[in-house]
């Protein structure tokens, strides 16, 4: 039997080549996915273990320069690190953010990993070198006004030694003469960011103060034990340290890159399984027509002492032939495709370190094993139908339809399955949050199967629907097309189902991403008045400066930060937010309850309507508050303070709003996520340009009118829409190849038919037409099924979410649903290019012949 498998695989071997390309597919994603996160994390975790080679032991503390008191570690503390025994040297270190303008005044870099730190040589005298970077043109920065570059920014900003360069730090830009370049395995860097270096005394002025390191490394003479030196180190540390030698610190930073990389790991495997269940309808359809078609030739092994368990065997070893050729190749195609998406990383600013490519044994083993098994197991029912064919029976009859009790069942059991899956998502919408989501979740997994168990009886009554059209525009192509469609219900479902799972995962992302982009623009449209909303990149903090030149720039006719702080009342602390009184209404669209916002200049203070209730203040309550640090001797103040407004929760303030002039004392380096401009004349170049003087045209700093914060927002929906659909497009294209392989086998089934129309006046042309008719009827028929579906999910995931967002409405995007039925359509009429032109050049009396 093993011989007749394999025969039968070779003679076949055309009619199973897009099982073999889904099977491929679907492997080359997983083993792609295997290999591409194993180099990855071998890449970084050589990287994080070389940076500690030399470290004996790390001490980092959370120093911060944003309350005026010393913190960190002095420069005594250090000099007495460096007379302990066994300490070779030890190096203090600062860092925060830097941004470099490249010669058009534009940010190298991706703004969130732009780094400054500072230039530490040894204790070697002239000689002495910053072991942690090599320099391949000029020097450190020994003088105030000198920097070092990282070589990929020096090269973005067609930057050399001598150079003057404009850098931001979150102050006023400053420029500064290129005193050298380096490279560097900097994490910062190889993220797409940038790295400048300053000297050290300018490095502790911008980021902590002066004489005060946030970190530092020793490194251990030889044959001294890092245990120990540890121990000896840890009494000299302030209590806001944390030191513990170099070799638990790279072991740690590598369980977190293994962490890191596992929920990457875990999301493509999620897609690729997705991929892989889409293939296994490929595959079911492929060997279930093939079983039909040798309908006689598997009886007359049946007549000659073949049992049913060989035949069934039989079978499935052609299945197992198939996987185990197709897992092959996919691994190699995902090799290459791991290989690629490295490569591909460079382009989007990230840099992976050296390294070679990992193909563990795991990924080997899990490819075939996948491959084979899912190709084995959805052969597994067309081997068990080909097992219980009569021999006398097959003999007289080419093909056998499913009987009624059969027929029955499987509808029996999909309509049961698809109730639960409904209760289950109805139940999830009610119950909302993270449980709802669960319940959704698994009731999702249930309708999705069984609408795939249902799908045959659907098409019947859907297709019948577009008959009476095709007919009419048509004519006979398209009423032969209509009925071809539902001939086979069973196998129009599995070959829509492939379509419907693909497109239910599309409409769900694609109306979720919609409704939330909606959401968010009615947000903006409804809580800002501002025209301009100044941000730092990455994310960082505004400098007060920033704040004093917009509010003397031309045309501005109110400025308000947002800065972030909190208050404790009544010895419970709360997020703040200090504006500044009388301009913050005019930038801020603020609802109120009751109240007046002009208390705010008259020492009151404003508070959210949800945060009021919960706890039962109201306007003109007086309340204890406390501000600054009242915890280890920091500086505080505790105030009487009136509640003058409530006002309607707006999400680009914090629940309590509270004048700038109260927490002023109590922070030199305030906070400042964001400042809000509003200007005369509203939006406009002149205004824009005004803004961007007035901050010294710094790179680092974003000025955005209301559409830029509309497009922020709604940039980061759409990305990971694209990520999504980047994703599900090798799912798509197996259901695209599920199509051409069941037009192709369908067309070879019926020769015989397609002779007898061309022998009767059915052109060429008309039987072209036919068969692009019945791949697009198909293929419209799985989108319909996997919209609705897609939608209904979408719905029910909004209703859990629907109390978290404000403004939150459902938005179906017509446009975009019917963009997917267009597409679908043209997935159909391209899947029958070949089938169709097959069937047009077949010749009329040969396949009469054939039986």
């Amino acid at each position: 039997m093993f011989r007749t498998a394999l025969r039968n695989v070779l003679a076949h071997k055309a009619r199973l080549l897009m099982t073999v390309l889904a099977v491929m597919l679907g492997v080359a994603f997983v083993s792609g996915t295997l290999v591409f996160t194993d180099t990855l994390g071998n890449a970084y975790r050589n990287q994080s273990a070389k940076s500690y080679d030399d470290v004996a032991v790390a001490v980092t503390t959370y120093g911060v320069q944003d309350d005026g008191k010393k913190s960190g570690i002095d420069s005594a503390t250090l000099d007495r690190i460096r007379g302990l025994d066994g300490v070779a040297e030890a190096t203090g270190r600062v860092s925060g953010f830097a941004g470099v303008a490249d010669q058009d005044g534009k940010l190298i870099g991706n703004g969130w990993s732009n780094t400054g730190s500072n230039y530490a040589p040894g204790k070697n005298g002239k000689n002495a070198e910053d072991r942690a970077y090599t320099f391949t043109d000029g020097s450190g920065p020994v003088k105030d006004d000198q920097i070092a570059l990282d070589k990929d920014s020096a090269t973005k900003g067609e930057y050399k030694v001598g150079d003057t360069v404009r850098v931001a730090t979150n102050g006023p830009v400053k420029e500064y003469t290129l005193a050298g370049v380096f490279t560097t395995e900097d994490g910062a860097v190889n993220a797409g960011g940038s790295l400048v270096l300053f000297d050290t005394a300018v490095a502790q002025k911008l980021y902590l103060q002066p004489g005060y390191y946030q970190d530092v490394t020793i490194a251990s003479e030889p044959g001294a034990s890092d245990a120990k030196l540890l121990d000896a180190v840890r009494p000299l540390l302030p209590k806001d340290s944390e030191a513990q030698t170099g070799r638990a610190l790279a072991d740690k930073q590598a369980k977190d890159i293994e962490s890191g990389l596992s929920n990457l790991n875990t999301m493509l495997l999620a897609f690729a399984a997705i991929a892989l269940f889409v293939g296994v309808f490929l595959i079911a359809n492929t060997f279930t027509m093939l079983v039909a078609q040798r309908t006689r030739e598997l009886a007359l092994l049946r007549a000659v002492g073949a049992s049913r368990r060989q035949v069934k065997r039989s079978v499935i070893l052609e299945a197992m032939v198939v996987g185990v050729v197709a897992s092959v190749v996919g691994f190699a195609l995902g090799i290459g495709l791991a290989t690629g998406l490295r490569s591909a990383m460079g382009s989007f600013g990230a840099k992976v370190p050296a390294g070679p490519l990992v193909v563990s044994p795991t990924a080997v083993l899990a490819a075939l094993g996948v491959g084979v098994l899912i190709t084995v197991l959805a052969a597994w029912l067309p081997a068990r139908r080909a097992a219980k064919i009569p021999p006398v029976a097959a003999m007289g009859s080419a093909h056998l339809p499913a009987t009624t009790k059969s027929l029955v069942v499987r509808n029996t059991l999909g309509s049961i399955i698809t109730l639960g899956g409904a209760a289950a998502i109805f139940g999830g919408a009610a119950v909302g949050k993270g449980t709802g989501r669960m319940l959704i979740g698994a009731g999702a997994f249930l309708a999705l199967i069984g609408i795939i168990v249902l799908i045959p009886l659907l098409s019947r009554p859907v297709i019948a629907l577009a008959r009476p059209l095709l007919h009419r525009v048509f004519g006979v192509s398209g009423k032969l097309a209509g009925k071809n469609a539902v001939r086979n219900p069973r196998r129009t479902g599995a070959t829509a189902s492939a379509l419907a799972i693909g497109l239910t995962l599309v409409t769900g992302l694609t109306v979720m991403g919609v409704t939330l982009g909606a959401a968010i623009d009615k947000m903006t449209t409804d809580n800002i008045r501002a025209d301009y909303m100044v941000t730092m990149a990455g994310g960082g903090a505004l400098d007060k400066s920033a704040l004093t030149a917009l509010e003397k720039a031309d045309g501005v006719t109110a400025v308000s930060p947002q800065q972030a702080t909190s208050v404790k009342v009544k010895g419970t602390y709360h997020s703040a937010s200090a504006v500044t009184p009388g301009d913050v209404q005019q930038v801020f669209d603020l609802k109120l309850f009751s109240g007046s916002m002009d208390t705010l200049g008259k020492g009151g203070i404003a508070v959210a309507e949800k945060t009021a209730k919960s706890n039962g203040w109201k306007a003109g309550d007086k309340l204890t508050v406390t501000v600054g640090d009242d915890q280890d001797g920091g500086k505080s103040a505790t105030k009487t303070m009136t509640v003058g407004a409530i006002y309607q929760d707006n999400e680009f303030l914090s629940p309590i709003v509270v004048p700038t002039s109260l927490v002023a004392p109590f922070e030199p380096k305030p906070y400042i996520p964001e400042i809000w401009v509003k200007t005369d004349g509203g939006a406009s170049e002149a205004n824009e340009q005004a803004l961007v003087d007035a901050l010294g045209d710094n790179p680092a700093m974003s000025v955005m009118d209301r559409q830029g914060i509309r497009d922020m927002f709604g940039g980061m929906i759409n990305t990971m829409l694209n990520i999504m659909y980047g994703l599900l497009a090798m799912a798509l294209l197996i259901a695209v190849l599920g199509v051409v392989n069941t037009l192709a086998m369908s067309v070879f089934e019926r020769q015989q038919e397609i002779g007898m129309l061309r022998a009767i006046g059915l052109d060429r042309g008309k039987v072209k037409r036919m068969i692009r008719l019945e791949a697009v009827v198909i293929s419209l028929f799985g989108a319909v099924i996997g919209i609705g579906l897609g939608t209904f999910l979408a719905w029910a995931i909004g209703e859990t979410i629907r109390s978290s967002v404000p403004n939150y409405t459902l938005v179906l995007p017509w446009e975009r649903i019917g963009i997917f039925l267009l597409l679908a359509g043209v997935v159909g009429v391209l899947a029958s290019l070949w089938p169709a032109r097959s069937a047009a050049r077949l010749n009329m009396l040969t396949a009469i012949k054939t039986e």
